[in-house]
């Protein structure tokens, strides 16, 4: 078992052959028939027997030669809308882009499958694959929770591994507590009454009733949020009108909540709820707030974190470990196996501005660039936590 991470290391270039694969053919939400196709065959060529438990959600297990508990390793597959400014040689064309990572995650945990394999008289009881849509639409998580993850056989424990670019390559990042955003993902919808823009008075502007929706919901977080609560209310979709010279008949807005307490988010959308209706009623128009998807925040189980940290420590050293108490704002719909289950939520270092200029672009953003020499670590830090973590818990 020592030499887990050098076995992941000699399979270097296969898994970095899965992630180019994965990158150059990325797909979006909950429907990923490519992707999905490609991992199943790749669990198969190991010798596993992966199933879809919902669309695009696919479930593989290893059991050891000694009965015992299970534990989860999840990685997620989609991509994001948006065109790739990179420079690899194996980038996107197809609209779509892998900046988030996603597609680091699964070549990992294909790599985990493969250790776990060849580690299997080392595995005390089960560890179940978990290969995930539509993390990046809050569904995925949900979905595969009701189709059953959890259970056959029950799971115990869970983690998965996202990898952030900015920081040093294979650095490992653990929050202990609440550590990521909970969201809520919302659109409004303005309706007004259309008219010629030279007789306003005639119709209904929907325009400035949005406007002054929009003012208002500002308000929200420095009066009616208290100053030690995190919470961040954002619009980022504007959308009416199609002509300079007339009055549109409605608007759409969409944006997100987010915030680090579960009931503050829940607290601020009641409050949009009141401000969207009575703002447009005031103006002689109606609208509606719309949740479109929610993840709560995301809390790792300190016993689990400290415990499981320390195996991490015997891949990459004591000093590229960092854990910390508090959080950011963005959120994960991991979070939601973390109020099933026992969860662990950690992010791996993938790439500095002083290592490398390609590295350290914002995830999200078109030119980010991921530094592949981190996947053999992620791969050994899945298939030995897992493996680990199942010898203690007996």
């Amino acid at each position: 078992m020592n030499n887990i991470l050098e076995q992941a290391k000699s399979i270097k270039d296969t898994i970095i052959e899965y992630r180019r694969t994965i990158h150059a053919n990325p797909e979006v939400g909950a429907e990923l028939p490519k992707t999905k196709a490609y991992v199943m065959d790749k669990l198969r060529e190991f010798g596993y027997e992966p199933q879809e438990i919902c669309e695009s959600g696919i479930v593989a297990t290893i059991e050891g030669s000694k009965p015992g508990k299970t534990f989860l390793l999840r990685a997620d597959m989609d991509a994001l809308p948006m065109q790739e400014n990179t420079s690899c040689d194996f980038k996107s064309n197809n609209g779509s882009m892998h900046a988030c990572g996603h597609d680091m995650h699964t070549a990992m945990l294909l790599g985990a499958a493969k250790l776990l394999k060849d580690n299997q008289d080392q595995i005390e009881g089960t560890v179940k694959l978990v290969f995930q849509p539509d993390e990046e639409g809050f569904t995925g998580a949900k979905k595969m929770i009701k189709a059953g993850v959890l259970e056959n056989p029950k799971v115990d424990a869970a983690m998965a591994m996202h990898v952030h670019s900015g920081s040093p390559s294979n650095l490992v990042l653990c929050g202990l507590g609440t550590s990521i955003a909970g969201c809520i993902r919302f659109r409004i919808n303005v309706k007004g009454t259309g008219c010629h823009g030279a007789m306003p008075e005639t119709g209904v502007d929907p325009i400035n009733i949005a406007s002054h929706i929009y003012l208002s919901l500002q308000e929200l977080i420095s009066r009616e949020v208290s100053a030690t609560e995190s919470a961040v209310l954002t619009i980022g979709k504007f959308a009416g009108g199609d002509a300079p010279n007339i009055i549109p008949g409605e608007v759409v807005m969409e944006g997100t909540i987010r915030s680090l307490n579960k009931e503050i988010g829940e607290f601020i959308f009641d409050r949009m709820n009141d401000i969207v209706t009575s703002t447009a009623k005031m103006f002689r128009g109606e609208a509606e707030l719309i949740e479109l998807s929610s993840v709560p925040p995301l809390a790792n189980d300190k016993e689990l974190a400290n415990e499981v940290v320390g195996y991490m420590k015997d891949i990459v050293g004591d000093k590229s470990v960092v854990v910390f108490e508090g959080g950011g704002m963005g959120s994960e719909d991991f979070a939601s196996y973390s109020y099933e289950v026992p969860s662990l939520y950690i992010m791996l270092g993938a790439g500095s501005k002083q290592e490398n200029e390609l590295y350290g672009e914002p995830m999200h953003n078109e030119k980010v660039v991921f530094n592949e020499d981190i996947l053999p670590t992620g791969a050994a830090i899945h298939a030995y936590s897992a493996i680990m973590w199942l010898k203690n818990h007996k």
